[in-house]
């Protein structure tokens, strides 16, 4: 049975805007896993495609959940490919959960949906 879904989308100038100015939304928005993963990235346009991803799948997920942010942390909810590429996502105290998401990039936007089904 679904419980909630999702969707997020966000503007790549306004995190590329944020990263420019410090990493402060760099190190708010990615757990450690997802920040290896970040700082291996090569081009600015990808670190920019990626965090933009992973925030607009946790904004996604927070309001699949019906809670918003408030009761959740962004270091709670991690979004990193599988071996395919796939990006699979995991949320601390939803272990039991399946959770399904989708991050699409433009070359102006991201966006993420998330569905969780109990």
């Amino acid at each position: 049975m679904i419980k909630g879904i999702g969707i997020d989308i966000i503007e790549l100038t306004r995190i590329k805007k944020s990263m420019q100015k410090s990493a402060r939304l760099v190190h708010r928005t990615l757990t450690n896993r997802e920040l290896e993963y970040f700082n291996k990235l090569t081009s600015e346009s990808r670190k920019v495609e990626f965090l933009a991803g992973r925030f607009a799948a946790k904004e996604a997920f927070a309001k699949a959940n019906g809670t918003g942010l408030g009761k959740l942390s962004f270091k709670d909810i991690h979004v990193l490919p599988n071996e395919k590429g796939k990006p699979e996502l995991l949320v601390k105290g939803h272990e039991s959960k399946n959770l399904f998401i989708s991050i699409s990039h433009s070359e102006n936007y991201a966006v993420a949906q998330v569905i969780i089904e109990e």
